[in-house]
């Protein structure tokens, strides 16, 4: 996956050169994936102008986006997707959508995602964000956005880009046909700079006493959280193309352009 120096917008990244099989690969300049806009100053940040996005795919909650409101650039239109409105409304907000809260109030985080609930936490999001309705909505929506006739570049994003935006990734790569080792690589990659992203967070949060492997929990990814995803995938529906088909309800035209205009080569 080729990173973009971005100095406004944290983890951004085009799906463009990673590998598919029959010697394909993802179309580059046409789906980007990122963390929160924010910040984003198009002006300043010509990494970004020159990606010419159209759409951007906001999967964040409405708290999220009412305490970090994107900055959408010219000429680019903005899709709500809240991928997990219906955990967020089920239950107290899961720890993928409260990062920077649970990182400043160590008692809150040992609490509530101490001594290995972190990991069981994340695992359980990532079920919901295959099963739950709010998010089969979400990735329906972006999956129909990367298959409308006038669809130009597109961004899609969440608060880190990492949970949410990594599912939505490993969908499109999926489709596309990237082999498991292809996308767990992509899913983990961001890695580095989400740690980046967030380390101010995590230095405060240690020096009052948090527990590291809390935050790095919180702030990384790792195969599990994916292969939580996968399994809820597999028994529900028995494969990813079935999952898009029945479970999201994207037809098999809108596949067919999806994986005709985002690939190259073969």
């Amino acid at each position: 996956m080729n990173a973009i120096p971005a100095t406004t917008v944290a983890n951004l990244r085009d799906l463009g050169g990673l590998p598919l099989s029959g010697g394909r690969t993802v179309r580059e300049g046409l789906v980007l994936r990122s963390g929160q806009l924010d910040r984003l100053d198009p002006a300043a940040d010509p990494a970004v102008a020159a990606l010419g996005l159209t759409t951007i795919v906001d999967f964040r909650t409405e708290a999220e986006r009412t305490d970090y409101p994107d900055r959408v650039p010219s000429g680019a239109r903005l899709v709500v997707a809240d991928a997990l409105a219906d955990t967020v409304n089920s239950q107290d907000r899961p720890a993928a959508a409260q990062i920077k809260h649970i990182l400043t109030d160590p008692a809150v985080a040992e609490r509530e995602l101490g001594g290995g609930k972190a990991q069981a936490v994340f695992a359980d999001t990532y079920r919901a964000l295959v099963s739950s309705d709010s998010a089969r909505s979400a990735y329906r929506t972006l999956l129909t956005e990367l298959a409308a006739d006038d669809a130009g570049p597109l961004l899609f994003h969440c608060t880190a880009g990492k949970d949410r935006t990594g599912w939505g990734a490993t969908v499109i790569l999926g489709l596309l046909g990237a082999d498991e080792e292809t996308i767990r690589r992509e899913y983990l990659a961001v890695n580095p700079a989400v740690r980046q992203a967030f380390a101010s967070f995590v230095e405060g949060f240690v020096a009052q006493g948090g527990d590291p492997e809390i935050a790095l929990a919180i702030i990384g990814v790792v195969p599990e959280y994916l292969a939580a995803a996968l399994e809820e995938v597999d028994v529900r529906y028995g494969s990813l193309e079935k999952y898009v088909r029945e479970g999201l309800g994207v037809p098999d035209e809108s596949v067919e352009r999806i994986r005709t205009r985002l690939t190259t080569g073969g």
